[in-house]
């Protein structure tokens, strides 16, 4: 079951967005809000997975209030203006929905909602095992929890979002077979990245959340990282050729 809840300052949105919900089984509507206020109680006080989000509200907008969650929730952005589309892609939404909403586009869009949901489900299961350089103890580290590992001489580095560093005697590329491939890449001889934890990349350095210093994009490794991040902005605006910005420019 997937929790829901409606932003949106115009009430017969809500209603619309409502009865869509209702049509679907695997969703939960768990609450609505016509400001961002609102919304931050529910959820503060209730377990949510998605938010269908307006972007034209009074006070703070849809995307200022996007930019101030972490990536726990999806995202499904809805707007009658189409020029707000880039950016919202920008900030790794699930999809982008032009009002009117129709059911089979918002059908869509929630399939997309769940696919995601279900891949995040499956990598918070995976984990490595690794013996760490005290008295050589075995330590579990969550996949998903890996911000970005650094190489240092005879050992790797992992930190991860909880702000731990952890050190083991370990060769960087020998982790080539081990990490997911969709989620980690390799940007310099001795830094590997976790791309969801991507805020953005300036020039040859990276920043990542839960860390001030940015990572440097090293020579050898710029050209398919940035191939590969091109892509991905790619392919998330252009999901749907019927209500993509792209497609109707």
């Amino acid at each position: 079951m997937i929790n829901c809840i409606v932003i949106d300052d115009e009430p017969h949105n809500i209603e619309l967005l409502t009865l869509h919900i209702e049509q679907i089984p695997y969703l939960n509507l768990v609450g609505t809000a016509t400001d961002p206020i609102a919304a931050l109680q529910l959820l503060n006080n209730t377990e949510v997975n998605l938010l269908f989000l307006d972007i034209q509200m009074p006070g703070i907008t849809g995307l200022e209030f996007l930019k101030m969650l972490n990536e726990r929730y999806k995202v499904i952005l809805t707007t009658a203006y189409r020029e707000y589309a880039l950016e919202g892609f920008d900030l790794n939404v699930v999809d982008y929905l032009l009002k009117p909403i129709f059911f089979p586009r918002f059908l869509l869009a929630v399939e997309r909602a769940q696919q995601q949901l279900s891949i995040d489900a499956k990598q918070e299961e995976e984990f490595i095992l690794v013996k760490t350089e005290y008295k050589g103890k075995l330590v579990k580290i969550k996949l998903y929890e890996i911000v970005y590992i650094e190489a240092k001489a005879k050992y790797v580095c992992f930190y991860t979002s909880d702000d731990k560093s952890i050190m083991v005697q370990l060769n960087i590329s020998a982790l080539n077979n081990i990490l997911l491939p969709d989620r980690f890449v390799r940007i310099h001889k001795s830094f590997i990245i976790a791309i969801p934890f991507i805020v953005m990349i300036n020039g040859n350095m990276v920043q990542l959340e839960h860390y001030k210093n940015a990572v440097p994009i090293g020579q050898t490794y710029r050209d398919s990282f940035m191939n590969r991040m091109t892509k991905k902005v790619l392919n998330n605006m252009v999901k749907d050729p019927l209500n993509s910005a792209i497609s109707k420019e």
